[in-house]
């Protein structure tokens, strides 16, 4: 299957859908924003991996099993240990290949305000005291630019591994908001 952009229309409804993307690239507002409009139950990846205290949940990929055996879904694709499971899956992968300026400044202002407002996240962890950016070398700041470069590798992987899926690139805000706006609406 070729590579998608944004203009190209997708060639069927899809019920098993992938965002993939570098932490703060919209994967999980955008995951649920399809699974929204296509009626499609919307799971979160990172409420299934962390656990109190950022700690990986012991039943992560027995959750991420049980819910990829289903026939309808949208989630982000993310984790090592499950994008396989995901990927076998899954119908189509829309692929946030946004600007690393976008991402920086989307993580960065996502994580100063979960930070400032004390946002409860999964299993009541909150974001570290933000000074961690600079001892934390996985602080998620420090991960999103470390990792911003790794997506075309995964994807040009998983076009290898599964010729069957679909895969629509996304290299901005705007083709995000002219995607869904068009692809959506036409698939409900």
């Amino acid at each position: 299957m070729p590579l998608l952009d944004a203009a190209a229309p997708l060639p069927h409804r899809p019920r098993r859908v992938l965002v993939a993307g570098t932490s703060g690239s919209g994967k999980t507002t955008l995951a649920a924003r399809i699974g929204a409009a296509l009626d499609l139950p919307f799971t979160e990846m990172d409420a299934l991996f962390h656990g109190p205290d950022w700690t990986p949940r012991p039943e992560f990929l027995a959750d991420v099993e049980a819910f990829v055996s289903e026939g309808r879904w949208a989630t982000e694709w993310q984790y090592g240990a499950a994008r396989p499971l995901l990927a076998a899956r899954a119908d189509l992968l829309v692929w946030l290949d946004l600007p690393r300026a976008t991402v920086m400044r989307q993580v960065i202002g996502r994580t100063v305000r979960r930070r400032i407002r004390r946002e409860v996240l999964w299993n009541r962890n909150v974001e570290p005291p933000l000074r961690t950016v600079f001892t934390e070398r996985d602080h998620i700041v420090r991960w999103a630019w470390r990792t911003h470069a790794d997506g075309a590798r995964r994807i040009a992987e998983v076009r290898e591994r599964f010729e069957d899926l679909v895969i629509v690139r996304l290299r901005s805000r705007a083709e995000v908001d002219d995607w869904t706006d068009r692809e959506l609406p036409r698939h409900r």
